[in-house]
């Protein structure tokens, strides 16, 4: 294996791994978002109001999600095992 091959399976595992997160890492974003404008707005200002909807949100999205996910893995997978 020369050294390009082996920096183009890290950059490629990199990306791969950017891209499974950012759903679940979107959609973190989006909820506590919408929680902190709500808390500024009604003047509210508990640490759980923020955690429990994140924690909720992104296990409904990681649910929803998950056969993309298992998808682009199994497709790295074979690539890695056949060689590149």
């Amino acid at each position: 294996m020369t050294p390009d091959q082996a920096s183009e399976i890290v950059r490629e595992a990199l990306t791969l791994m950017l891209v499974l997160s950012a759903p679940i890492l979107g959609a973190s974003l989006v909820i506590g978002l919408v929680i902190s404008l709500a808390q500024a707005v009604t003047q509210i200002q508990e640490q759980t109001l923020a955690f429990v909807p994140k924690i909720v949100g992104m296990a409904v999205v990681a649910i929803l999600v998950t056969p993309w996910l298992l998808t682009m893995v199994l497709e790295y997978s074979r690539k890695m095992l056949s060689g590149m």
